[in-house]
């Protein structure tokens, strides 16, 4: 079980559904980092964001699939 699942059931038990996306806030929660940080990392698109009308969105998988591919770099290293 990943850091993502873990933090989606935990949301799913305070609010019913599985969110199919985070705000930028809850993916910072879920990757332990501020929410200056995760801006930082969608601005560089190291983590997979989405605009809904005006709202920043952040698939629920993204924050896992973003730690796969630094651990992935960091033991090619």
């Amino acid at each position: 079980m990943s850091v993502t699942d873990l933090d989606t059931a935990r949301l799913a038990k305070a609010n019913g559904p599985v969110p199919v996306l985070l705000t930028v806030e809850e993916a910072a929660r879920c990757l332990r980092i501020g929410r200056t940080t995760c801006y930082a990392l969608i601005r560089t698109g190291d983590l997979e964001s989405l605009t809904i009308g005006g709202l920043r969105r952040v698939p629920a998988d993204a924050p896992a699939a973003y730690l796969a591919r630094r651990r992935t770099e960091q033991r090619a290293a």
